[in-house]
Formats: structure tokens, sequence, C-alpha cells
């Protein structure tokens, strides 16, 4: 097994130069798809690595429920820096579930907060008008899913602007953005060197939804004009000592960030949709350093769990 173990849990690094080109010259869709996949294949070998240095560290406790050959010299000799590694991977690998499950956790009170929310409005229409003078706008995923928005957004806009709103947010829930954003956040928990992704893709996922209504308005000009304004008035109204976000962890219109990029992009041309980008670029060969992280994270923790479980097998058998 070797030093192969250890290879998963620095090998996200090779996903950072791809994220801030990806968000600048791949479709926001492609990009999205692009960094969530490797993020989350990147945090899965982690995670089964980290797992592996447990096994060692576990069988080194007094006490444990592991077979007593597991603790054999053969079986540490498997792993460089056994006595270290071992038992700081337990605490890791417990550090790591508690996040995953909290963030889960969080998630779900965030939509049931949304969703009793909209019970005490007594209305199923897909969008939900909250009585509130604070500006925002939502997409709450479910069966089926919901557009919140509140009167404050709905008389800041014209016509046309809140056709782009509800455009934007219904764009979020076909493209099931809500999934993408929770994958990456929890690869982010499992590695912290993937915690900048969540930033990327959160930001691709709204340009994927402003080129949607730009799409489905058929006016670009009139959805930049929209997501200025609405972030203009969110900040306003920050600024007056507004509550902040009613329903933290949801999609939002006027998410804070980088709005004048999203405005700039909606007026500027159509970005391209080709699936991957020409090999002899900046952003082609950052993916191709990506590709070969991941696939070298994969290989390294197939290696190292197979290298295990012979050297186990073996302990067992002797």
């Amino acid at each position: 097994m070797g030093v192969f173990v250890y290879l998963p849990l620095i090998l996200p690094l090779t996903a950072l130069p791809v994220a801030r080109l990806a968000e600048q010259h791949l479709h926001p869709r492609t990009a999205a798809r692009l960094l969530t996949g490797v993020a989350a294949i990147l945090a899965t070998c982690s995670t089964v690595c980290l797992g592996l240095l447990v096994v060692v560290g576990t069988a080194q406790l007094p006490g444990n429920p592991l077979p007593d050959s597991w603790s054999d010299p053969e079986v540490r000799a498997a792993v460089p820096y056994d006595e270290i590694a071992g038992k700081v991977s337990i605490g890791a690998l417990a550090l790591v579930l508690l996040t995953c499950a909290y963030t889960v956790h969080r998630q779900r009170r965030y939509r049931a907060r949304a969703h009793r929310a909209l019970a005490g409005l007594g209305t199923a229409s897909e969008v939900a008008v909250l009585p509130d003078d604070e500006p925002y706008a939502y997409a709450l995923p479910g069966a089926p899913g919901r557009v919140l928005v509140s009167t404050g957004m709905l008389a800041a806009l014209s016509d046309s602007e809140r056709h782009a709103l509800l455009a934007h947010e219904r764009a979020h829930l076909a493209g099931r953005h809500h999934r993408l954003l929770l994958a990456v956040r929890l690869a982010g928990c499992a590695n912290p060197l993937l915690r900048p992704l969540h930033r990327v893709v959160g930001y691709c996922t709204e340009r994927w939804a402003d080129e949607e209504a730009a799409r489905v308005t058929g006016d670009r000009r009139t959805t930049a004009r929209a997501v200025g304004k609405a972030a203009l008035v969110s900040r306003m109204a920050r600024g007056r000592g507004a509550r902040g976000a009613a329903f933290p962890g949801l999609a939002a219109f006027a998410e804070p960030g980088p709005v004048p990029r999203r405005v700039a992009a909606l007026l500027g041309p159509l970005p391209p949709a080709n699936g991957w980008p020409p090999a002899l670029t900046s952003v082609g060969l950052a993916a191709l350093v990506a590709a070969a992280g991941t696939a070298a994270s994969t290989l390294s923790a197939l290696n190292a769990t197979v290298g295990l479980y012979v050297v186990l097998e073996a302990a067992t058998s002797g």
C-alpha cells in the first residue's frame, strides 16, 4: 500500500487550477457538472483512504473490536508512519462524518423552514408570493419544486424583469442545482482542499440559471437588468438593517457574490456550449491536469484498498 494511501488526500489540489478557468471559459452548465463530478470522485477517494488509515489506527488501540492479527507488524508496516497517521485518521474521519451529517441536517432544516412558511399561505401554486417587504427570491426543491418570492422583490422589478426572475428560479429547479451544491459542499467536508470548488460551482449554477432565463425571455439585456436591480435592492435592504436571507441555504436570485460579472456575462455574447475545451489552450490544459489528478486519485485509492485487503487477508489466514 505504501505512500499511495496518502495521495488521494492531497491530489484534490489538482482540481483547483481548472476551477477558475472553467468558470471563465466553459459554458456554466458544463463547468458546474464537470467540477461537481471531479469533486465527488476526489472526495470519495479521499474518504476511502482515510478509512483505510483508520483500520490501521484502530488496530493499535487496546480493546478494539478488530481481529488481533490486524495489528501485526506486517499490517502496520504497510502504512508509512502508521502510529501517527493511524491515530490522527480516527479523529479526522470522525470529523468528516460529523460535518457531513451536520451539513445534510442544516440543508433539511432550511427546506423544512421554507415549507412551513408555504403551509401558512395555503397555496399550492408553483410560484408562492410571501408578504414580506424584504426583497428575495428562492428556488425551493421538492416534489414539485416551488419558487418563493417576496412582495418586496416583485415591487422592485418591472413585468419583464419579473419574468426573467421566475425563469431563473425555474432553471435552478429544472437543473437540480441544489443537488450539485450539496454534493460539492459535502466534498468540501470530506476534504478541505475541495472547499474552494463550492464557491465556483455556486457561481456557475447562477450563471447557468441566468443563461436559461435569457433563453426563455429572449432578451439578455432585460435579464442582466433584473439581476443587477435585484442585487441592488437586496443590498439596500441590508444597509437599512434588514435581517438578511429569509431562507439561507436555498438558491437565491440576488445571492451575494460576483453580480457585476454575471451582468457583464449577460451583456456579452452567448457562451460556447462545447463539452470539452481544446487541449492546446490554458483551460484545456487545466482540464487535463484535473482529469489526470482525478484518475491518479482513483487508482491510488484502489491500489491502497487492494493492498490493505491482501495484507489483512494474509495476516488473518496466517
